[in-house]
């Protein structure tokens, strides 16, 4: 027992230590053991999950639609079928205290976890305080158990916008300039609070990339996305780590479907 704390406790620290201002870790999600250890065999040296390709690989929807313990068991397989650290995208914490979450975390092995500040019960973006105290309350569980947990705390500010235009076909970056204060607050109040990183997934302007880098002073994940920059644009950006969520689970997805259609016609029902 004494010296598989002792190997979480290594693999946290070297999570922390890889999120590096303009020399980002890169992060390909995997969504099960068999595409974890793909990253792995790529020469990745972190393992982050995608919430959203391993509920649809449980058969349920993301944003907390799947049990929670059945999305901890997965994430679980994942922590234990790789050497490598293990990020695990834990949505917003599947409204467990943050003494159990804590204690779920460590149990199935994660080094560092995701925490959205969605209430996907209202689908709405919670308040900067409340949100700030939960991470606050995360960050104080884990020191309880002497468990160096690697926060990433995501802000949601720009998903919204960015899913609603891509199911209405429009076209083109959307405007974010007008997000950037709250974005900004968002981000100290988190980082203040215990985050390690954080996280304006479907941030994508360039400029605005480089405001909140200028204007936050902590280490930013920005999630990579269709059109939009490159690794090396982003780490002169000075970005410390960067995601691509559940775009390789989709494109995956997609290359199955159309592997498929390649396939003889099925036979009639």
């Amino acid at each position: 027992m004494e010296s598989e704390i002792k190997d979480l406790d290594r693999k946290c620290e070297l999570l922390k230590a890889l999120h590096v201002p303009g020399e980002p870790l890169v992060l390909p999600n995997a969504w099960d053991v068999a595409s974890a250890r793909m990253v792995v065999e790529a020469g990745y040296p972190v393992v982050a999950t995608t919430s959203m390709g391993v509920a649809a690989a449980l058969g349920f929807d993301d944003h907390e639609g799947a049990p929670s313990a059945e999305m901890l068991a997965a994430a679980g397989r994942m922590c234990g079928g790789v050497e490598v650290p293990v990020t695990v995208d834990a949505e917003a914490g599947y409204g467990l205290d943050a003494a159990t979450f804590v204690a779920e975390l460590r149990s199935i092995g994660a080094a560092g976890c995701n925490l959205e500040d969605t209430d996907h019960s209202t689908r709405q973006q919670r308040d900067p305080s409340d949100q700030a105290a939960w991470i606050a309350a995360v960050r104080a569980a884990a020191e309880a158990e002497h468990y160096p947990l690697v926060i990433n705390a995501r802000i949601d500010n720009y998903v919204g916008e960015f899913v609603a235009r891509l199911h209405s076909g429009q076209t083109g970056p959307a405007p974010q300039e007008h997000h950037l204060p709250d974005v900004v607050d968002r981000a100290h109040r988190y980082l203040a609070a215990g985050a390690d990183c954080v996280y304006p997934i479907a941030l994508h302007q360039p400029d605005q990339i480089s405001a909140l880098a200028g204007e936050t002073g902590g280490m930013i994940n920005i999630s990579t996305m269709p059109d939009g920059a490159a690794v090396a644009d982003l780490a002169a950006h000075g970005i410390a780590r960067i995601s691509y969520g559940g775009l390789l689970w989709g494109q995956t997805m997609r290359a199955f479907a159309d592997s498929l259609a390649t396939l003889t016609d099925p036979p009639a029902a």
